[in-house]
């Protein structure tokens, strides 16, 4: 007789390849509706299901997973960012959860360097003006942005997308520099020629643009603070694509309005999807609806690492991609 497959609820709508893979693999339940889960519904999730899998609109907190039945043993989360699951509940109740890393990054360093790119240049509201009829014809002090080329990029996390992020800006002629738990290798510093700051605080203060690429952890919760955007120079460009909980988002846009800062790239926002009042009225601010991974190629990957970590799991092996909490 043929094994039990596992019950996989699915709280959104993903690429119709994985869940059609999904279908096959597991006994799947899919949200064809797309519209988030209520708490309630994913209380009714976690006690029926072998696995969930979640995404970053769902608040998997200890009061959830409460609800869990004896039968849940995976979370299986798509996406790489985890800070939407108690990680640490999840384990002491013996639930393993697993992300998506590495599929995103090229996605999201891409976007990146276009937020850079849109900013220093104004393309926004350049577009915006040609849309609206504004454009009467070229004129040689009008719509000025800046040049990027020679410009100091300042990471904040050296992670994977940083690195990403730090290969395109080299090619942009950005002279590279970063702030991270530890240095990178040697062979990545020179590669880059990256300069790396132990001290954020003395590197903020020396850049022309900063991008964020950190996780949102309790220890990086407005890293960039109100009283660290004050060090940036009035001509900076702050760019995240990160997490907007570690930028102190109300700060940002009454110095971006004061003109203390040149200009906001920002994918992600710090109560998403509620964006600041304030920064919506600012044309010095691009604003994206968290497009970082959004690509069909990303989104299927995304997918097919979910899956990879529900079979391993389904056949008695530990899955490739383990959250374990020592990493957060």
């Amino acid at each position: 007789m043929a094994a039990r497959k596992p019950k996989v609820i699915v709280t959104r709508k993903l690429p119709d390849p994985v869940e059609t893979r999904m279908r096959e693999l597991f006994d799947t339940e899919l949200n064809l509706t797309d519209a988030p889960m209520t708490r309630q519904q994913l209380a009714d999730a976690v006690a029926r299901a072998d696995v969930l899998a979640p995404t970053i609109t769902d608040k998997i907190d200890a009061a959830v997973l409460e609800k869990a039945g004896e039968r849940l043993k995976l979370i299986a989360n798509f996406g790489a960012g985890v800070d939407h699951i108690d990680v640490d509940a999840a384990n002491a109740r013996g639930i393993t959860v697993t992300n998506t890393p590495g599929v995103l990054t090229e996605d999201t360093a891409d976007l990146t360097l276009a937020l850079i790119m849109a900013v220093a240049r104004r393309i926004v509201e350049g577009a915006d003006v040609a849309r609206a009829g504004g454009f009467t014809g070229w004129a040689p002090t009008w719509m000025m942005g800046r040049r990027i080329t020679g410009k100091r990029l300042g990471i904040i996390g050296m992670g994977r997308i940083g690195q990403a992020v730090a290969r395109r800006a080299k090619a942009f002629g950005l002279q590279i520099h970063y702030h991270n738990r530890k240095p990178v290798s040697p062979r990545i510093a020179e590669e880059l020629e990256a300069t790396y700051w132990e001290s954020l605080d003395q590197m903020l203060a020396r850049m022309d643009i900063i991008s964020v690429h950190s996780p949102h952890t309790p220890a990086t919760y407005h890293l960039l603070s109100a009283r660290r955007l004050k060090l940036l120079q009035p001509h900076a460009i702050v760019i995240n694509t990160a997490r907007g909980e570690i930028i102190d988002e109300n700060a940002l846009a009454d110095m971006l309005a004061a003109g203390a800062l040149a200009g906001v790239g920002l994918d992600v926002f710090e109560f998403e999807p509620v964006i600041n009042p304030k920064l919506v009225k600012l044309p010095n601010a691009v604003l994206l609806p968290h497009l970082g991974s959004a690509t069909i190629e990303a989104r299927i990957d995304m997918g097919e690492k979910v899956i990879i970590n529900i079979k391993t799991w389904m056949d008695g092996h530990k899955p490739p991609d383990r959250v374990i909490p020592s990493m957060l």
